[in-house]
């Protein structure tokens, strides 16, 4: 298997905010990382980015445990977009996508940024400070920003949110054409079921820190009897029960 956690569990005094979670995933798959606000999903996130640490379990690549991997060997292999997390907003977008290439130690820099500028067309606004952008625009500038690597590990928290149909339909087809097209795995956390039954080969469902159902939208759709994905994931989101 590429990717295991194994009982992950994140404490953050008495809160429990991971409980003990446990998964796979396979390589050059998509996994969609679904649940109610407060459920986990950005802490579990943060753990694979090694930027948090469990408080219990472990995480494994390709049977190797994150904790010993040196971090410029993790800063290859993986990287990260997110609405939530802004880059600098006074650098301009093309001053960030230079520093972020170097941190990433990215050869012939130039030529990938006008490679991966040109994909999600952003080289209209290359001078303008990312703080000043509107929020398609520093979307498409975070996914730039993560793909910059080429990483074989690409994690996305919610890539699309807030964005209108037009522009969030553009950031899925992007994501969905350069994964057909290059050796990547994804674990996708998203609120949009449309975009969840399109991206992923299979589901994980949380809820107060654990996991209470996982499988492929169309087996979760018939197990829980529901007509979409959406209703499904209001049935588990709103039960008492403990799946």
């Amino acid at each position: 298997m590429f990717i295991e956690l194994k009982n992950l569990t994140k404490i953050y005094n008495k809160y429990i905010a991971v409980n003990k979670i446990n998964f796979e995933i396979e390589k050059n798959k998509t996994i969609g990382l679904l649940g109610p606000n407060g459920c986990g999903k950005t802490t579990t996130i943060g753990m694979m980015l090694g930027l948090v640490s469990p408080s219990k379990g472990e995480i494994l690549i390709e049977n190797k445990n994150l904790n010993n991997f040196r971090r410029d060997e993790i800063l290859k292999r993986f990287n990260f977009a997110s609405p939530y997390v802004e880059l600098p907003k006074k650098l301009t977008v093309k001053q960030n996508l230079e520093i972020y290439g170097r941190l990433y130690g990215i050869k012939d820099l130039s030529i990938r940024i006008n490679e991966i500028s040109s994909d999600l067309d952003i080289k209209g606004f290359f001078g303008r400070k990312t703080g000043e952008l509107s929020s398609g625009q520093k979307n498409r500038v975070s996914l730039a920003k993560s793909l910059i690597n080429k990483p074989e590990i690409l994690l996305l928290d919610e890539p699309t949110a807030s964005l209108d149909p037009d522009i969030g339909d553009f950031i899925r087809s992007y994501i969905q054409n350069y994964k057909s097209k290059n050796k990547v795995t994804v674990l996708l956390a998203s609120h949009n079921m449309n975009e969840v039954e399109r991206l992923c080969d299979s589901i994980i469902m949380m809820k107060k820190g654990k996991i209470i159902d996982k499988g492929t939208s169309k087996e979760l759709i018939k197990k829980h009897g529901r007509n979409n994905l959406e209703e499904t994931f209001l049935k588990l989101a709103r039960s008492e029960d403990e799946l």
